[in-house]
């Protein structure tokens, strides 16, 4: 076989062929490499061979024994029938049933040695006797490394329909006999010897196949504990498993690696402002910086008067005020002659974003535009809005991903910020760049990321926190409410709204469907305009245009709407300080990152506001655990953190981030520590060796790891 795995189509292994391997594909098995990857999610102990009459009901046992009778029965119903083999072993019998599968007789010879393992069974006319249903079988050889099903830790894969779990058992047992020798070990050793893990092609092996009693004892001395036995195995807590999960991290980490080394020698914008424009900010603010805020924004000055790019995270909880941040190292760009853009997931946040900065902006002569997919807010045409930014006479563009679209260009585009970060990726950030000659770039997130995550998915960014809330800040009280309590919670708005404050009731869908018990915005609206007849009642959601959209939330932000019917568009970037209260309708179907940033919207004035989280049941386990950890706090970072607990990491973003390589086998909560060793282990190479150019075959690796998704090896 040819060396390079990762090009080598599965269709060539023995035991595959075409048909198989286009049912491979299904599980995303297309080279040999993807299949020595492809690890079980379990491991069975078909090991301890027991005699029959000391067989357990209820157990996986493994038995060995003489077939004494092999018949295909006729059930009763239907054209059914059943395939029946006894075996004996001298102490008793036991009988394997195969239902509808008479084939299987011609496989079994009577006197012939075989061993079965399988869940063990009362015979169910009898209440005595040993039966199993659809046993694994094996026949006894004098080669040892025939036993693939049974007498033996076995491996459990998850599979696809038309290939059963043996038969992918059987390929990957044939792959690995053929293809083991050919696996090079990327890693160099002096970092393998550094924290005691095996080799490579051991540790796919036995991640496949465990020889429990080969596997290393623990070493109090060795960075990544050692342990034994199959629970830690089905833990993947094995060293053989951690090898690989470090394999994977190692070569994220070595891409970030080289991501953020190649931005830090580029050659940047040196942005030498006197301060100004931002002196200018100041004197209109009613309000001081926070200590936090004046600290982030010293980070992102300093960055930004070195002659390199600035590659910058900046996380703050909700209303921490990450936007006045952005806008002064926007006014810093722009005094120095350049252009900023403020990239956004979503059009709404695009608008609020636009309306809030725009007056500041054209207050002080500068010119401010907004450019979505689908909105024209300033009332030209596309192509004149294209002409003024890539003229240069648009100081600062506002936008969506539109902004990342072929025909978009820029006269001297200097620094880009992109406002909550995990909604884009790498990519994104990467093709934003390319607008400019190397602009700074600034992410920010108000979604609270616990720092193992941040060092995962932002490991080439420097990192900055705001930790700290505006002093006039008060706690949103947030309360859990069941259907019985409604009146309670319409009296509260109903006192609420005659104080002269504002309400945001937010709604899982817009409209009822078939499919859906769920109650929606617009049949909630309506019930509201019964129940509150005198107060002003309006809707937002998605659907409706965007200058709809606007308008609307430029009357609740005026204050001509008492109540504001939503969906979640309004989860992030609304800014109406006199909003007081919030009720959120079947707040039990919400995430707790979407719960914690729909909260967010209140509690932005001086005054004491409310949540009201109301619950339908069914409401299950996880559910009320998110219900539960909202009523208690108010800390987003562990908010964040239950989150992540409660759905892993795969869920936590919902949508996989854009541009990142997907992690197979790694799990960054489970491997947390062996994340930070794969982390310190590659920044320390990319110091030594930039472009891996002493260790190609790493390199190709790496490459190959990150394909199709950013360029890491730039030549020249």
């Amino acid at each position: 076989m040819g060396k390079n795995l990762s090009e080598f189509p599965i269709q060539y292994i023995k035991g595959v062929g075409p048909h198989r391997a286009k049912l491979l594909n299904n599980l995303g098995i297309t080279t040999v490499e993807d299949a020595l990857y492809y690890l079980p999610y379990r491991y069975e102990d078909r090991k301890n061979i027991k005699k029959i009459s000391s067989l357990g009901y209820g157990q996986l046992e493994t038995v060995i024994g003489k077939v004494i009778s092999a018949e295909v029965i006729k059930l009763r119903k239907g054209s059914l029938k059943l395939f029946e083999l006894t075996v004996s072993d001298g102490s008793g019998l036991l009988k394997g049933k195969w239902f509808n599968q008479p084939f299987m007789k011609k496989n079994f010879k009577i006197g012939q040695e075989v061993i079965l393992s399988g869940i063990v069974k009362r015979n169910p006319y009898l209440g005595a006797g040993f039966e199993v249903d659809n046993p694994e079988y094996e026949f006894p050889t004098d080669d040892g490394d025939a036993f693939i099903h049974t007498a033996r830790i076995v491996p459990v894969y998850r599979t696809t329909a038309g290939l059963s779990v043996r038969q992918l058992r059987t390929i990957m047992f044939n792959l690995l006999n053929t293809c083991i020798g050919d696996i090079s070990d990327p890693v160099p050793e002096e970092i393998l010897e550094r924290h005691k893990l095996p080799g490579l092609n051991e540790s796919i092996m036995n991640s496949h196949f465990p020889d429990i009693e080969s596997c290393p004892k623990s070493s109090s001395g060795s960075s990544i504990s050692r342990e034994t036995g199959i629970d830690i195995f089905n833990r993947r807590a094995s060293i053989y498993q951690k090898r690989l999960s470090f394999n994977e991290l190692f070569m994220f980490e070595l891409g970030l690696s080289v991501l953020k080394k190649g931005k830090d020698i580029e050659r940047g914008i040196a942005f030498n402002s006197d301060g100004v424009l931002v002196g200018r900010l100041h004197d209109m603010l009613p309000f001081r910086l926070t200590g936090a805020q004046q600290r982030v924004f010293e980070d992102i000055l300093h960055d930004m008067k070195r002659p390199h790019p600035m590659n910058r995270l900046l996380q703050g909880d909700v209303g921490c005020g990450k936007t006045i941040i952005a806008i002064m190292a926007m006014l810093v760009a722009v005094e120095c002659g350049y252009q900023s853009v403020l990239m956004v997931p979503t059009e709404i946040l695009a608008e609020q974003h636009y309306i809030n900065i725009h007056k500041i902006i054209e207050d002080m002569g500068l010119n401010i535009c907004l450019l979505t997919g689908s909105s024209n807010t300033l009332r030209v045409t596309r192509d004149a809005l294209r002409r003024g930014i890539a003229s240069g006479e648009i100081n600062i563009v506002i936008g969506t991903h539109a902004l990342i679209q072929e025909g978009i260009e820029f006269k001297n585009l200097g620094l880009v910020i992109i406002d909550e970060q995990h909604r884009f990726g790498v990519m994104q950030r990467s093709l934003m760049r390319k607008k400019g000659v190397n602009p700074d770039v600034l992410v920010m997130t108000a979604t609270p990321i616990p720092r193992t995550l941040s060092m995962t998915l932002y490991g080439d960014l420097d990192y900055s926190v705001i930790d700290e809330l505006p002093p006039e800040r008060r706690p949103v009280i947030t309360s859990l409410f069941n259907e019985r309590q409604k009146d309670y919670i319409y009296k509260a708005i109903s006192d609420e709204i005659k104080k002269g404050r504002q309400v945001y009731i937010v709604y899982p869908i817009i409209e009822e469907t078939e499919k859906s018990n769920l109650k929606s915005a617009i049949i909630g609206k309506e019930a509201l305009e019964k129940m509150f007849p005198g107060l002003k009642i309006s809707l937002i959601h998605g659907k409706m245009r965007p200058q709809d959209k606007e308008g609307i939330m430029a009357t609740f932000k005026s204050g001509g709407i008492d109540i504001l019917v939503s969906t979640t568009v309004i989860e992030v970037g609304v800014d109406v300080p006199n909003a007081s209260m919030m009720l959120i309708v079947h707040a039990e179907r919400f995430g707790l990152a979407q719960l914690h940033q729909l909260r967010g919207r209140v509690g932005r004035g001086i005054s004491q506001s409310y949540c009201f989280l109301l619950a339908y049941e069914p409401v299950g386990e996880d559910a009320r655990r998110r219900l539960g950890i909202m009523v208690k706090s108010h800390d987003g970072f562990r908010i964040a953190e239950e989150d992540l607990a409660i759905r892993g990491p795969g869920e936590f973003f919902g949508t996989r981030q854009a541009g990142m390589p997907d992690l197979k086998i790694a799990d960054i909560i489970r491997d947390a520590r062996l994340l930070e060793i794969a982390r310190r282990e590659a920044f320390d190479l990319i110091d030594k060796d930039a472009g891996l150019k002493a260790l190609p075959g790493l390199k190709r690796i790496v490459e190959q790891f990150w394909k199709g998704k950013i360029e890491l090896f730039k030549t020249g």
